[in-house]
């Protein structure tokens, strides 16, 4: 089998770390792997594949050696300087960023739902938000099925969604300043990711929108969203009212959502049985549960999906998109 040479910038974040659990995890077959980060995270020893790699400052001149893929995961800025760059050398980068997620000339790829459109990449894939990916394979089967009329989403996210800096605002309590939200987490419910808009929408829930569409190929979707961020260490959990285009049976329903590829039905509330955030953490696959109907509309359903939004939410993904291109 092939080995690959692999780039991973962002390597010391959150995300980054996770992205070298999952590929040890999944034996990417990687023959060699360079680690970047900022100046300041410069020279930290991290092992992967069991080799001990000293992370390097992130450059210009980083990809001249050759890579043949990069995985991203620091900040948009950095991707809209530095993913260009590494294109531009033959690298196929896949970007866990919003920097290149709406580019029209950029695949927003979910393996499971439209694993395809890696095909016509020019260079850089984008990896979807985490709060958008763990939505999109309940989504996609539904689609697929039934035709997806309406889509209402309402988030409950996790304080790793904002990085070592919300986790560290969970651990607060209240003796020091607060070093992600505006206000303390703990005991507390924010519903405020990201910047505010102005139509009165975060960028948070703009992203769910628009991404949602790109990726299920809908442009006109109608789709609105409610972000919020809650006192949880990890894992996303999301209530997602869908209406459908068509009558359905709930019990087959049940049955094509439990055919869908690393999709967990878990709805026996009789045993209150349903997903948690903290059986998700740890694992790729996304959950669901409290399946039921909505029974205020024709053809409505509601359904609670829950994932680990560091590992399904971003690296995972992210591995799963580099195992597609090697496998297609």
């Amino acid at each position: 089998m092939k080995k690959y040479k692999i780039a991973i910038v962002g390597a010391t974040g959150l995300v980054g770390r996770a992205i070298i659990e999952v590929m040890e995890e999944r034996n990417l077959p990687i023959e060699e792997c360079k680690l970047f980060c900022s100046k300041k995270s410069a020279g930290q020893v991290i092992k992967v594949f069991g080799k001990e790699c000293v992370t390097q400052e992130l450059k210009e001149d980083s990809f001249d050696e050759g890579f043949d893929f990069a995985i991203f995961s620091a900040g948009g800025e950095v991707s809209l300087k530095y993913a260009p760059i590494a294109a531009g050398k033959g690298c196929i980068v896949v970007d866990n960023s919003s920097a290149f997620r709406m580019n029209k000339d950029v695949p927003l790829v979910v393996p499971e739902v439209n694993y395809e459109d890696i095909k016509w990449h020019k260079g850089i894939i984008a990896n979807p938000n985490c709060s958008t990916i763990q939505a999109m394979l309940p989504l996609k089967a539904l689609d697929d099925k039934y035709g997806i009329k309406r889509v209402i989403y309402s988030t409950y996210q996790a304080v790793s969604g904002a990085g070592k800096n919300g986790v560290e605002d969970l651990k607060n309590d209240g003796s020091k300043p607060l070093r992600k939200f505006p206000f303390p987490i703990v005991n507390n419910c924010l519903p405020h990711i990201d910047v505010f808009n102005e139509n009165g929408y975060t960028k948070e829930e703009m992203k769910m929108i628009n991404e949602t569409r790109k990726i299920l190929h809908r442009p006109d979707l109608k789709v609105t969203a409610t972000t919020v961020r809650v006192p949880v260490l990890n894992s996303h959990s999301e209530s997602i009212n869908v209406e459908l285009n068509k009558e359905f049976d709930l019990n087959e329903l049940k049955e094509t959502l439990s055919k869908m590829e690393n999709l967990i039905v878990v709805d026996n509330p009789s045993n209150n049985e349903y997903p948690l955030a903290t059986n998700a953490s740890g694992h790729d696959e996304v959950y669901v549960g409290r399946i039921r109907r909505d029974e205020s509309v024709d053809y409505g359903v509601n359904i609670w999906v829950v994932a680990d939004n560091i590992r399904k939410g971003a690296a995972t993904n992210a591995i799963q998109i580099i195992e597609k291109m090697i496998t297609i």
